[in-house]
């Protein structure tokens, strides 16, 4: 096995992970907007994480614990995806974890376009293939019907922004320290988020903390894994396994809150998940 196939494997691997732990965050942040607007909650998920990584990256690296190299990059990539959480925790706190997952799945799409229009990246027949049965999968789940609920469009314009955070997140992980990346991240996260914090405050409850700390050290992993798979595979490559957030979503929203799948759900996911494997097909 050559070493770029290795490279592509283990990419692909903590990009699975990364997709899997990410409903759990979805499924805190769904079980606390019944007491707390989504917009505090944005806040109070890097807010934890930030306290999270922040010591370990100044452990590890002291004063020089944040990236000095494509700052462009790393505020654009932090902006698009504070603009894209926001938008899907506003759309969770009104519709079902799945119909929002699914509305969100515009993401990937985008980001294989665009990753071969400003990247410059090669368009595969596999990425092809891969792309239409996870988005084919995804129609079958969402069943997009005449009238569409405006919390699905805030889910479908949190996948267009996670779509540009993709791109940016590929420019600027080819030269950055992946814990520097996740550091600035959270810090100038947590630090934008701030004013709508304060707007929207809720002092939490004592029996709702361990929600808090579970979404920030979830959100904080996923990140890790996410920016380090980005150093290992091109976002073509990585972007049709972010489906794989479908099948823990559905997961997380019948287990935690009783929402379940209906027979479109089990049409789709095999798709989704047809279309994550191909990735994996050596080629000729």
């Amino acid at each position: 096995m050559s070493d770029q196939r290795r490279s592509q494997i283990a990419g692909i691997a903590l990009m699975s992970i990364a997709m899997l732990a990410v409903p759990m965050v979805d499924g805190a942040a769904k079980a606390l907007t019944s007491a707390h607007s989504p917009l505090y909650i944005s806040w109070a998920r890097y807010a934890v994480a930030s306290a999270i990584v922040i010591p370990f990256a100044v452990a590890r690296y002291g004063k020089s614990f944040l990236p000095r190299e494509q700052l462009g990059a790393h505020l654009a990539r932090t902006i698009f995806l504070v603009a894209a959480m926001t938008s899907y925790f506003l759309a969770i706190a009104h519709v079902p974890l799945a119909a929002a997952n699914s509305a969100y799945f515009v993401g990937p799409v985008l980001a294989m376009v665009l990753a071969v229009v400003f990247l410059g990246e090669a368009l595969t027949t596999p990425k092809v293939v891969s792309l239409a049965l996870a988005f084919g999968g995804t129609l079958s789940v969402l069943r997009p019907s005449g009238s569409v609920d405006p919390a699905l469009l805030l889910a479908l314009a949190s996948g267009a922004f996670f779509a540009l955070y993709m791109i940016a997140t590929r420019k600027a992980s080819r030269e950055s320290d992946p814990v520097k990346t996740l550091a600035f991240q959270c810090l100038v996260g947590a630090a934008l988020l701030a004013p709508q914090a304060i707007f929207a405050w809720s002092t939490p409850a004592v029996d709702e903390l361990w929600l808090f700390a579970l979404m920030g050290a979830l959100s904080a992993a996923s990140h890790i894994l996410s920016i380090t798979a980005f150093r290992y595979a091109p976002a073509s490559t990585l972007a049709p396994l972010v489906y794989l957030e479908l099948i823990g979503s559905v997961a997380v929203g019948y287990l935690a809150f009783g929402e379940a799948p209906d027979s479109s759900v089990w049409v789709g996911a095999p798709a989704i998940i047809l279309g994550g494997l191909i990735l994996l097909r050596r080629p000729r």
